[in-house]
């Protein structure tokens, strides 16, 4: 996987056919940056395809309380996109293998710079970007960036989305980002039952593997949206497995019986798709 050339490519191969590519978001820094570096590798083990790694924000837009609480302890060490980074590098030095995506929100990348945020993606190994209050209209000049690096902008696309579906899933590279409900992130109990109607219709234009987000956190959910889409990505519930297990890893003693229950959990999300 590594040998192809560009991040695009590198995203899309992530994703096999015919099977559900299983994407964690985790946020950079929590539970402590170390530790963050330590879960990445062993949601690579538990067979993670690609991995998004969240910038800790103070005023997150799309976030729920669950990510905003991993954001807040983060943001308590320092981190910061430079600090997100730094982490991505030593994933990479210590043996992460797929691909990452970045994400974060628009006004931390403006004030670190657009271009200097691409240069440093390149040089920790960061596949590609992802900014949730960027919209495709206004999104010219990092999309410019974006080619010049071989490091793909992923778009998102949710159900408020009707009128604009064709002029963003055309755009895509790397994977579409389906948001499955509005609101913000969270854990839910049950998906928009018109979910399946509307991945329908994405996938109708996308020439990129699709993947659904916001509120996937058990294996019936995943396996619900399995035949419309390429991937799933799990984010709240999988943070909240971290914060139980968080006693765990926070002691050298029982570190690996605190990743083991995180391990548990990501396989049984991935054991019906």
């Amino acid at each position: 996987m590594m040998n192809v050339k560009t991040g695009a490519e590198r995203i899309t191969a992530a994703f096999s056919a015919g099977k559900q590519a299983f994407i964690p978001f985790i946020t950079a820094g929590y539970p402590t940056p170390n530790i963050t570096v330590e879960l990445a590798l062993a949601l690579q083990e538990a067979g993670a395809a690609l991995l998004e790694l969240g910038v800790p924000y103070s005023d997150p837009l799309a976030d729920g309380p669950t990510i905003q609480r991993a954001s807040a302890q983060a943001l308590s060490y320092g981190v910061t996109i430079r600090r997100a980074l730094e982490l991505a590098a030593d994933m990479r030095a210590r043996g992460l293998r797929i691909p990452v995506v970045l994400f974060t929100y628009i006004n931390p990348v403006l004030q670190y710079g657009e271009e200097r945020v691409f240069k440093e993606m390149e040089a920790a190994g960061v596949d590609g970007l992802l900014i949730p209050d960027l919209p495709p209209e206004e999104a010219e000049n990092i999309e410019r960036l974006a080619e010049e690096f071989n490091r793909p902008l992923i778009f998102m696309v949710a159900p408020t989305s009707e009128q604009r579906v064709a002029m963003i899933a055309t755009r895509a590279k790397g994977f579409l980002y389906c948001v499955s409900s509005l609101g913000v992130t969270g854990v839910r109990s049950a998906l928009d039952p018109g979910l399946t109607r509307f991945l329908a219709r994405v996938r109708q234009y996308a020439s990129v593997p699709v993947a659904v987000g916001f509120g996937i956190s058990t294996a019936e959910q995943a396996s619900l949206v399995a035949s419309y889409s390429d991937g799933f990505i799990v984010g709240s519930a999988l943070l909240e497995k971290i914060k139980e297990a968080e006693p765990l890893l926070l002691n050298p003693e029982t570190k690996e019986e605190g990743f083991c229950i995180i391990k548990r959990f990501v396989k049984q999300l991935q054991s019906r798709v």
